[in-house]
């Protein structure tokens, strides 16, 4: 539609409905957003009124107020970049070793490999909970990020696509580098993963993404509110008799997610090239 103005040519019926439909779509898309964003500055005896309204008849800073003195937030905060910020670390930097040798060394055994790490795709994280936590338990990490980083510093996800992306790449420059002598993790190093920037990040990003905003593990591995996460720590916000501040809830998912979004900002065009890219030929 942008394009058929810039010429001075009237948009067709079908253009237009696909405008309409993609407006409408996206709106439906951020309303929850814009929903926490509305209630985390509203009072709380406007969040409990009824009928329900959607734009605060008065706006208040008091919910975010209460994060702070509430929670120790800052701590938390800390907690979940380090937990995070090392599974990224981590999974990116043994999944892209493990999908370059499957992608682009010749081994026996490799087709079998292959098969298994896709077939543990189907294993849900929740079937091996309990005996990954015993294993844990007897190293002496519970409570600990080396407990909580440790079981994802890997997984068959990452594997599996940056190997599609490897096969992508041309081989002819890998070729040469092997023929000059060049060792496999020069060329690791050197060649291949300065070409494969854009999945590198799009994994970062979802690895990120999935992490900071994971309940389950943390709350399983941690029992110390020293240890926790965000996403943890806005569980300790429920009240007596399970009542629910949804003014404070709201502010602290309002700050929970401004990393996130600041992050795939950073990223979002390598994102896009890369989702693009990969898987193909």
């Amino acid at each position: 539609m942008t394009t058929a103005l810039a010429t001075g040519r009237r948009p067709s019926a079908g253009t237009i409905a696909t405008f309409v439909v993609l407006i409408v779509v996206t709106a439906f898309v951020l309303l929850p957003i814009v929903i926490i964003v509305l209630t985390a500055f509203k009072p709380t005896a406007e969040i409990n009124a009824y009928p329900p309204t959607l734009w605060p008849h008065e706006w208040t800073l008091d919910n975010v107020a209460r994060i702070f003195t509430e929670l120790p937030l800052a701590r938390l905060i800390l907690n979940s970049f380090v937990f995070a910020g090392g599974v990224t670390l981590f999974s990116v930097a043994f999944d892209s070793m493990a999908a370059y040798a499957l992608a682009r060394i010749d081994f026996t055994g490799r087709k079998v490999l292959l098969l298994v790490i896709i077939a543990s795709l189907m294993i849900p994280f929740q079937a091996t909970l309990v005996p990954v936590y015993q294993i844990l338990s007897d190293l002496g990490w519970v409570n600990s990020f080396a407990g909580m980083i440790a079981p994802r510093a890997a997984d068959a996800f990452g594997i599996f696509f940056l190997r599609q992306f490897f096969l992508a790449l041309p081989r002819d420059v890998d070729s040469a580098a092997r023929i000059d002598g060049a060792s496999e993790f020069r060329i690791f190093r050197s060649v291949v993963l300065p070409n494969a920037v854009p999945a590198l990040l799009t994994l970062a990003v979802y690895n990120f993404i999935n992490n900071w905003n994971d309940l389950l593990w943390p709350l399983v591995i941690t029992t110390s509110q020293d240890m926790g996460t965000i996403t943890t720590g806005l569980t300790l916000l429920t009240g007596p008799g399970g009542i629910i501040p949804h003014g404070v809830m709201m502010a602290g998912s309002l700050i929970a997610i401004a990393p996130l979004v600041i992050a795939f900002m950073l990223v979002q065009r390598r994102f896009i090239e890369s989702i693009a890219s990969t898987g193909m030929k």
